[in-house]
């Protein structure tokens, strides 16, 4: 996109008005460049909007970042989606957002369908023979990055434990894992404080770029002032276009049926992305693997390592679920599995990320009574400790599947284990990024497979 070179020249001036034609450019380049997941997207926004073109303020930025992080769902995507909404309107968040993943999505359609439909050629084989381990590392990775934000004293600590315990000892539902930590943070706020107030982890809104044309004193436009009824409007239009496809997939196909299933789990899904996408993929795994069984356990860890692989928001892979298990079960018949897999894609990607919108657009003016009060953060910090031990039995659920392909009763994979240790290395110690390492385990897979 072009940005207008007295931008540059002078910083103590604000840049002109950003049209929305200008704003569409941008964001549909970030839709293509957006990989590293949330910490990298975020990097990203902030290097171009605040320090470079100058659209929103250091403060402000922050200000909206933070409001992001307490939502389920992709913060990288919502941050989009605020800055788009405080530009230009509803439209302008709608266009951000949904630039933000498109070109995901159809990345992760084309690259399922190539996975499904030539997935046992050697080449391919050989490929995500290292991309496997690869992935088990950046799991553990996830988990430590998340634990060492979180869990500042004992008792977020036992909150992660005991979450730990519950999902991989007593198979709890991620659900009622969710519901409990965040009762229990509920209480905890009161009864002691103190535990539950966790510093946030985005630094200080003290730095200024220059006069921004969303600026720390920028007076709140108009579209973005709380009423009653802008409210009411926003959550009934979304309830409108949640509502209707559930409807009308249940008018056709019925209840039961492949797509309309998908439309209420990843409903559930989406409202249950607390922390991160690693934090809900526990239930994607024990809904879509475990119980409609939309696709083997393999699969899934192949699944992640194209998310990884591809711009967007980490819980895009749900588009390569969607896929398979519309391609699997053939659902427009035999002839037509390449569109039952994109349909099934597509379908699962509006009710994912429907809920995001909706957040953002009804809930942005109210941005300032809600942060730092408490009340309302304490049940997501507890939620954020029980997370990491979910996480953790996630890593431990890919190393098992990696290392022990065939079972504990099969033999131990010795070259994905050391394949892992060369990632979890470089991840750790080198601080490599994620497309690093899984680009150099893919060829180093490749070659053990064609050679060995």
């Amino acid at each position: 996109m072009d940005v207008p070179k007295q931008q540059f020249l002078d910083n103590t001036q604000p840049p002109e008005q950003i049209t929305l034609s200008q704003a569409f450019w941008y964001w549909l380049k970030l839709g293509f460049i957006s990989f590293g997941g949330p910490a990298g997207q975020i990097a990203i926004m902030h290097q171009d909007l605040v320090e470079r073109m100058r659209w929103i303020s250091e403060r402000r930025f922050l200000h909206a970042l933070n409001y992001c992080m307490m939502l389920p769902g992709p913060e990288a995507q919502q941050l989009a989606i605020y800055i788009g909404w405080l530009l230009h309107r509803t439209w302008g968040g709608i266009l951000a957002g949904t630039l933000f993943v498109l070109p995901s999505l159809f990345i992760l359609i084309a690259l399922s369908w190539i996975y499904i439909a030539f997935g046992d050629v050697s080449i391919v084989a050989g490929l995500f023979y290292g991309i496997k381990p690869a992935v088990a590392a950046i799991v553990m990775q996830a988990t430590y990055r998340l634990g060492s934000r979180t869990l500042k004293n004992n008792l977020l600590w036992a909150i992660a434990v005991a979450s730990f315990i519950a999902i991989f000892a007593l198979n709890v539902p991620f659900p009622i894992i969710v519901a409990s930590a965040a009762l229990i943070g509920y209480v905890g706020g009161r009864v002691s404080p103190s535990h539950f107030k966790v510093g946030g982890g985005h630094g200080q809104a003290n730095k200024s770029y220059g006069a921004a044309l969303i600026d720390d004193h920028t007076p709140t436009p108009e579209h973005a002032r709380f009423l009653w009824s802008r409210l009411a409007k926003i959550v009934m239009v979304g309830g409108l276009l949640w509502l209707l496809p559930i409807v009308l997939l249940t008018t056709n196909y019925g209840w039961n049926h492949t797509l309309t299933q998908m439309g209420w789990f990843f409903t559930k899904a989406a409202l249950l992305t607390f922390g991160g996408a690693y934090a809900v993929l526990p239930y994607i795994y024990q809904g879509a693997v475990g119980f409609y069984e939309w696709l083997t356990p393999t699969q899934m860890i192949d699944g992640l390592a194209l998310g990884e692989a591809t711009p967007g928001p980490l819980i895009m892979v749900v588009a390569f679920v969607g896929f398979i298990g519309g391609y699997v079960n053939a659902l427009f018949g035999p002839d037509m599995l390449f569109l039952a897999g994109a349909a099934a894609a597509t379908l699962v990607v509006w009710f994912t990320f429907l809920p995001s919108f909706i957040f953002i657009l009804a809930g942005g003016s109210l941005v300032e009574s809600t942060h730092g009060n408490l009340k309302f953060t304490a049940p997501l910090t507890a939620i954020s400790a029980a997370v990491v031990g979910v996480i953790l039995n996630l890593a431990m659920f890919f190393g098992y599947y990696v290392l022990w392909p065939n079972g504990f009763a099969g033999t131990f994979d010795w070259i994905s284990a050391l394949i892992a240790l060369m990632a979890a290395i470089a991840l750790f110690r080198f601080k490599r990024n994620v497309i690093e390492v899984i680009a150099a385990c893919a060829v180093t897979g490749l070659i053990l497979k064609i050679f060995l």
